[in-house]
């Protein structure tokens, strides 16, 4: 299970129609929404991974500390945002290099792995793979193995593999069902949205019983926020997937924590614990 920690304002479908220097000035909801989550787990008894904006981190560090301090995995989202996409090798090793530097620093956990801003490493940006593990990460969860318009590789594995290019980086794509030789995407986000849950729960079942596999589940704080400020002039297939049963997603979560057992990426994929950075 794992939520990817960003505010409303900064997905990458709002980035023509908001600025990143009105992003301080916005309503943040990040915090309020996170910890209505975090109560969410804890009734719930479970452990997750949080995939963090540095941004979000250096921001408001008590959010962070509350994650820790009740036993989730923290994990980096990049500092901004940013697709890898849009990034040169230079850029995408100091956008990393800043995150991790800054998550360990606000929480005391190393932080060992990384999620792409919308799952932008595919079969053109492998490099980043590379520089990931050479910037200390033990895994990433940044291919989505579909076919989408804005991102996804359906040649990739679906499950946990070794990239050729890495020596020891785990990469962990995002959950999908294989329906008449094509990838359907299963995993979370505006997808959990759109299919009535019973498709998905129906798709972790043949997951986990059938194919034998643990399946990665992603959604976002602002995806339990159906109060959240609306933005104006967006096209409408970003107005589509944004707010599509943003009411819906509570309940279903509460659903999905109940029929399935669930953990972090770092204790269900990786077999060592987490090692505490020295203060």
């Amino acid at each position: 299970m794992t939520v990817d920690v960003e505010d409303y304002f900064q997905v990458s479908a709002f980035e023509k129609h908001i600025e990143k220097s009105q992003w301080d000035i916005l309503q943040h909801r990040v915090v309020d929404n996170t910890n209505r989550i975090l109560d969410l787990f804890a009734r719930h008894q479970v452990r997750v991974t949080f995939f963090t904006l540095g941004w979000v981190a250096e921001r408001y560090p008590e959010l962070i500390r509350r994650i820790v301090a009740e036993g989730h995995e923290l994990a980096s989202h990049g500092y901004e945002h940013i697709r890898v996409t849009e990034q040169s090798p230079e850029q995408f090793r100091a956008d990393i290099r800043k995150t991790k530097q800054l998550l360990e620093d606000v929480s005391g956990q190393a932080v060992i792995g990384y999620r792409a801003a919308s799952y932008s490493i595919g079969a053109k940006n492998l490099w980043a793979l590379e520089v990931l593990e050479e910037e200390g990460h033990l895994y990433s969860s940044s291919i989505y193995p579909v076919k989408h318009d804005l991102y996804g590789m359906p040649s990739a594995p679906r499950f946990a593999f070794r990239p050729e290019n890495t020596r020891n980086l785990l990469e962990l794509p995002i959950t999908t069902l294989k329906i008449f030789d094509k990838n359907i995407p299963c995993g979370g986000g505006g997808f959990f949205r759109l299919y009535p849950y019973l498709f998905s729960r129906a798709a972790y079942q043949y997951l986990n019983s059938v194919e034998k596999q643990a399946g990665i589940f992603y959604f976002h704080p602002w995806e339990i926020d159906p109060q959240q400020p609306r933005q104006q002039n967006l096209p409408l297939k970003s107005r589509f997937r944004h707010y599509l049963n943003l009411s819906r997603v509570e309940n279903r979560l509460n659903n999905l924590l109940n029929d399935f057992a669930w953990d972090t990426m770092q204790n269900v994929f990786l077999s060592k614990p987490l090692a505490k950075t020295s203060s």
